[in-house]
């Protein structure tokens, strides 16, 4: 079972797990906390990275998958402060290309509004 603070905001829900490792299980656990969020009114989600210092290509791989998911709906996810050792792996395994990550939640709530915005100008597409 994985231990998450969940944060609701007024346009997106911040989750940041609070254990430093993201083993196989917890990465599921992880991608079914976030999948129910797609049936709220407020579907998208800041995933807080900040206290993962260890995690594997297969559960690098869940995430991007998680993130492509979020995007066939039309929801926005964002991941955000990643340590060095996971932003490493992520990139060595060629998922860091195909993920939205930010540097800061700050700048994550940031892209949240502008893809909300560029929704409403798309009319949804």
């Amino acid at each position: 079972m994985i231990d998450i603070k969940i944060d609701t905001k007024e346009k997106f829900t911040v989750i940041t797990p609070q254990q430093d490792n993201l083993y196989a299980n917890m990465a599921a656990d992880l991608s079914k906390t976030c999948t129910a969020y797609l049936t709220e009114p407020i579907p998208h989600i800041i995933l807080n990275l900040t206290n993962i210092t260890k995690i594997d290509e297969e559960n690098g791989e869940v995430l991007a998958i998680l993130q492509q998911k979020f995007y066939e709906k039309n929801c926005s996810f964002v991941i955000c402060n990643l340590t060095k050792e996971v932003e490493q792996l992520l990139d060595e395994n060629e998922l860091l290309e195909v993920m939205n990550v930010t540097p800061t939640e700050s700048e994550a709530w940031d892209i949240v509004q502008m893809e909300e915005i560029e929704r409403e100008l798309l009319g949804g597409f």
